[in-house]
């Protein structure tokens, strides 16, 4: 073959163009809206949102009862997730029922008193059951205190002056503060907030979510003559600080459990924790937040 001259191809065969390479998603990019996804969530939580209302409305031992009924499939969740652990489960359930007879019969002091003595009580428990571990007691304490002693502020709460209204504005703000930050995530999501323990949660979708939570709050605050706007963008603050750690929290457990969803009471849409997850941290702060307001008072 004479120097520099072209080798041809093969007769028949095409040469092969080199394709640019794809171009790739950058860390917390926002994927493409999912609209049936967000169709899902809303057909969840239009029923959530009815049965809470009535639950708040009536307030009283329905609302506690509910909330026992609530507590008992998340803490059955959670012991299920990490069943190799054995935690002790007649303990967890037991403090579970006494917390919340604690806040409805009792005071804060009494709430407090139950979540002490759930310490030796999973103990002794723990050294009856035939497989009982130091793990199993930790794993059993913190369904008592993650799951029963939030529901218990949530009685607490109830039980304040204008109760049933700040219940019904910290579950709007935490519903709206979620929605917000998921459609913020998968609209203008860039920099991913924890990726280690939930890879689609972006900064901006938590920025956005915190906004939404605190203006949800504040509107719900103009059908409430007894809310002053400055004390509803407080609770709104609480709110919308505390919602997405809860949510944060339990994606952590459930990584370090290995597990998608905590269950499938909800079918496709996971299970109890999943959707409690946010309002068994923020019912707690706002617990807190109106007593200071009431105080202050």
């Amino acid at each position: 073959m004479a120097a520099g001259k072209r080798r041809q191809a093969p007769s028949g065969q095409l040469r092969r163009r080199s394709q640019p390479a794809a171009r790739p998603r950058p860390p917390g990019a926002a994927r493409p809206r999912n609209r049936s996804e967000l169709r899902a969530r809303v057909a969840v939580a239009i029923p959530a949102i009815a049965f809470a209302s009535v639950i708040v409305y009536e307030g009283g031992l329905l609302f506690a009862a509910a909330l026992l009924v609530l507590g008992w499939v998340c803490l059955d969740e959670l012991y299920r997730m990490t069943a190799r652990a054995h935690p002790a489960r007649l303990a967890g359930f037991l403090a579970l029922l006494t917390l919340l007879a604690a806040a409805h019969f009792g005071t804060r002091d009494q709430v407090l008193l139950v979540a002490i003595a759930a310490l030796p009580a999973s103990f002794l428990v723990s050294i009856a059951a035939p497989r009982g571990s130091m793990v199993g007691i930790a794993i059993t304490l913190l369904g008592v205190w993650w799951v029963g002693v939030a529901l218990a502020h949530a009685v607490l709460l109830r039980s304040l002056p204008h109760g049933g209204g700040i219940v019904i504005d910290v579950l709007v703000g935490t519903f709206v503060g979620d929605t917000g930050a998921y459609l913020g995530g998968r609209g203008f999501g860039r920099r991913p907030l924890a990726p280690a323990i939930s890879p689609n949660k972006t900064v901006e979708g938590l920025v956005i979510g915190i906004f939404f939570a605190i203006v949800a709050v504040w509107f719900a605050s103009l059908y409430q003559p007894w809310l002053q706007k400055g004390d509803a963008i407080l609770l709104g603050v609480g709110v919308a600080i505390a919602a997405p750690i809860g949510d944060l929290f339990e994606s952590y457990v459930k990584r370090q459990a290995g597990v998608k969803d905590s269950g499938r009471v909800f079918g496709a849409h996971g299970g109890a924790l999943d959707r409690l997850d946010a309002v068994l941290f923020s019912a707690v702060v706002s617990y807190y937040v109106w007593l200071a307001i009431l105080t202050s008072r």
